[in-house]
Order: structure tokens, then C-alpha cells, then sequence
């Protein structure tokens, strides 16, 4: 299990990667734009969409942060993005029933944005903010998400 810093982008997650790439000497770089992955033709994505940032990595001297753009379209589910409620802490494991323990018990007085369920990305996933305005984001499969995406792609 690893427990990862995690941060949410307004649009520019490409330009943070860059940075923090360079920055903090990263020893691997992987990224997956919402358009890597097959769309849903009953919902097509603007095209501005598609080339943002959908989940990434970069690892570092034993560390690792990951991040993301939230989507225009999803604002009225996410709310606004503000500096400071960006960073979130997510559990990568692959003990499901782990992970659906932490859920659990991390909710309790917070709220649930999306409850754990099985997603085109993962098999299970979701997000909450706990009762002290934290948020987390829970990912069984995180890794070979991105691995499996940019082999595909190459």
C-alpha cells in the first residue's frame, strides 16, 4: 500500500509535471490524457477536454506525487478548484476489502463525492472528504492503470 500526495489541477497539470519533473530530479514520469482512453459516444468530451491531464505519476528519490486536471464539466460535481483545497492523499492498494475498510471508516462526519465502484480506470475507486475537510481518493489500481494506457499507447 502506499499512501501519495495528490494534486488536483485547474487546467495546467501539464506544465506542473514539467516542473515537479524537474525540480525533484524525478527518476520516471508517466501520464494519461482523458482522451488515451476510450470515450463514451453517448457522452463525447469537448475536445479541450480530452487533451487534459487525466491521472499521473512522478517518482522520486523513493517518493512519489501524483496529479490531475479536474475538468471544467465536472466543477458543478468537484466545485471550484482553490489553491490549498488541491492537495488530497490517496491509498493505492490492491486489498479491496482494505480499502473499502478506509472508506468506511474515513466518511464517517465527512461526505462521499463517489462512492467506491468499478471504473474504466479501476476496479475500484472513489473519493470523500473526511470530517475535517480532507479530501482522499482511493485506486486499487493506479499503477497498472497507467502502464497498461501508455503501453497501448506506444
Amino acid at each position: 500500500m502506499a499512501a501519495v500526495g495528490y494534486v488536483n489541477l485547474d487546467g495546467n497539470a501539464d506544465q506542473a509535471i514539467e516542473f515537479y519533473s524537474e525540480a525533484l530530479n524525478a527518476i520516471e514520469v508517466k501520464k494519461v490524457r482523458f482522451g488515451d482512453i476510450p470515450q463514451d459516444p453517448n457522452y463525447p468530451m469537448p475536445e479541450n477536454e480530452l487533451a487534459m491531464i487525466m491521472e499521473s505519476s512522478i517518482e522520486f528519490a523513493g517518493g512519489k506525487i501524483m496529479m490531475s486536471d479536474i475538468l471544467p464539466s465536472m466543477k458543478g460535481v468537484t466545485g471550484e478548484l482553490v489553491k490549498g483545497n488541491n492537495i488530497l492523499i490517496s491509498l493505492v492498494m490492491d486489498d479491496k476489502q482494505k480499502l473499502d475498510e478506509y472508506f468506511t471508516n474515513l466518511s464517517v462526519g465527512g461526505y462521499v463525492i463517489m462512492p467506491l465502484s468499478d471504473t474504466p480506470w479501476s476496479s475500484c475507486f472513489g473519493i470523500l472528504v473526511d470530517k475535517f475537510g480532507v479530501n482522499w481518493k482511493f485506486n486499487s489500481d493506479a499503477d497498472k492503470f497507467l502502464d497498461h494506457v501508455i503501453a497501448n499507447k506506444q
